[in-house]
């Protein structure tokens, strides 16, 4: 009997050891996680314990202090601001993005996808975009709320919207709201004063040009360069009056494109070439064509041709002599080309000139503006290599002719592509050195490829 005892005592004292040496053992788990702390001996684990929920009591206390200031200081702040859990339901939004989007308070007091709540499935593609691409994202689009009740339905106004996507943790993204609907109203102010302008300039440049050339046939031969010089500049202002008024042509046409109809692309490069082809042999340029024999899509042709036009003019007025400019057309699906959102028609023009600074690239197509004088100087003045008369004559004629722009044609091919729904870049060839400017469309547009 004694023998028994005693081993069931060993057993149990055996047992009791193995269950403390098994809470100690979570214990140090749970303080492990609770805080970063050395256990005091001298203190009891449960009294351990309860000063280590005590501070992380604190701590968390802390924490939704600064929660409630950060949300404090989005509440008024002049742009709106909303955030999407991982399965984009909305979590939180401040009062600018209420108004922005037309959301009730109570839509996320309980999360609810956002979709339900914002009928924009443009809002919807950027968060998709910034959760799969982890960068911040942007994008502008045109918001029209809609009334989710058939029975209360009221006509709301439309605005523009640019949204800025930020990835955040366990899958959710915050999105920053900006209404531009008054930069687009001083831009349509901007728009109509330069129309207004270039309307009234109209006759009088026209009527300044009856008179000089007039005069031309009639002044004394001392005066004849005077007035010659007088006839380049009221052309010059002529054109760039016709290309403002172009431009705001295109503006007004910009939402619905007409004429469209089924044209060959490839013709209407030969024709464009053949336009500026005069220009060309003044440099000994060529024209190399990549692409296939025929590829017909759904665009307004003299729009186009004039697209054609200008980039091709462009390459001339900055090849060197003696070069070929690389016209490439293809039809691409939007995966090796990561510059262009899809697949489409990419039309690419390349000169074999010094090339576009990096600074320059995001704005080329800018009105009015110029990329570095450098960059027009060589490729134009790099003229032939005898010193004959008619050589100085021809590298005259095309330092006049670089000189001669008005700073609208890239702004006029970036409307005009915009009005085809397409999307024109500027870049640096790696393989010439000089500029690519590549024009891309939608498929939709593409009719036949062979």
């Amino acid at each position: 009997m004694l023998l028994g005892f005693f081993l069931g005592l060993a057993v149990g004292i055996a047992f009791l050891v193995a269950l403390r040496q098994h809470y100690n053992t979570r214990f140090k788990r749970l303080f492990s996680r609770l805080a970063d702390r050395q256990l005091l001996p001298a203190l009891r684990y449960d009294a351990q314990l309860a000063s280590a929920i005590e501070e992380q009591k604190a701590h968390i206390d802390s924490l939704t202090t600064r929660i409630q200031s950060f949300r404090y200081l989005l509440q008024g702040a002049p742009v709106g601001y909303l955030q999407v859990d991982e399965e984009n339901r909305l979590l939180w939004c401040n009062r600018r993005a209420q108004e922005f989007l037309d959301i009730d308070q109570g839509d996320y007091e309980q999360p609810k996808l956002l979709l339900a709540i914002v009928r924009s499935y443009e809002l919807d593609q950027l968060i998709d975009r910034t959760r799969q691409a982890q960068s911040v994202c942007e994008r502008k689009w045109t918001f029209n709320s809609i009334s989710t009740d058939p029975f209360n339905y009221t006509e709301r106004p439309a605005y523009p919207l640019k949204g800025y996507g930020l990835p955040l943790v366990n899958g959710q993204v915050g999105v920053f709201l900006e209404n531009k609907q008054e930069t687009v109203m001083l831009a349509q102010q901007r728009d109509r004063w330069i129309s207004d302008v270039a309307h009234e300039l109209k006759t009088p440049l026209t009527s300044i040009r009856l008179v000089a050339e007039t005069l031309q046939s009639r002044v004394d031969d001392t005066l004849v360069n005077w007035v010659e010089r007088l006839l380049k500049e009221v052309i010059r202002l002529s054109k760039l009056v016709d290309d403002v008024l172009k431009m705001s042509s295109l503006e007004q046409r910009r939402t619905q494109l007409k004429d469209e109809v089924a044209t060959d692309l490839v013709p209407l490069i030969r024709s464009a070439w053949q336009s500026v082809e005069p220009l060309a042999k003044l440099k000994q340029l060529d024209i190399t064509y990549e692409g296939p024999e025929n590829l017909v899509a759904s665009i307004n042709p003299n729009l186009m041709h004039r697209v054609l036009f200008n980039l091709l003019s462009n390459a001339v007025k900055y090849s060197p002599a003696a070069q070929a400019i690389r016209v490439r057309l293809s039809v691409t699906e939007g995966t090796a080309r990561t510059e262009f959102t899809g697949p489409g028609i990419v039309i690419e023009v390349i000169d074999a000139g010094c090339g576009l600074a990096e600074k320059d690239l995001p704005y080329v197509f800018e009105r009015f503006y110029r990329a570095d004088p450098a960059r027009s100087r060589q490729g134009s003045l790099a003229g032939s290599d005898g010193n004959g008369a008619s050589e100085e004559a021809q590298t005259v004629e095309m330092a006049e002719f670089a000189s001669s722009g008005t700073g609208l044609g890239l702004a006029i091919v970036r409307q005009i592509v915009s009005a085809h729904q397409g999307k024109v870049i500027a870049q640096n060839d790696p393989e010439t050195g000089g500029g690519r400017l590549s024009v891309w469309l939608p498929s939709r547009r593409l009719i036949k490829s062979v």
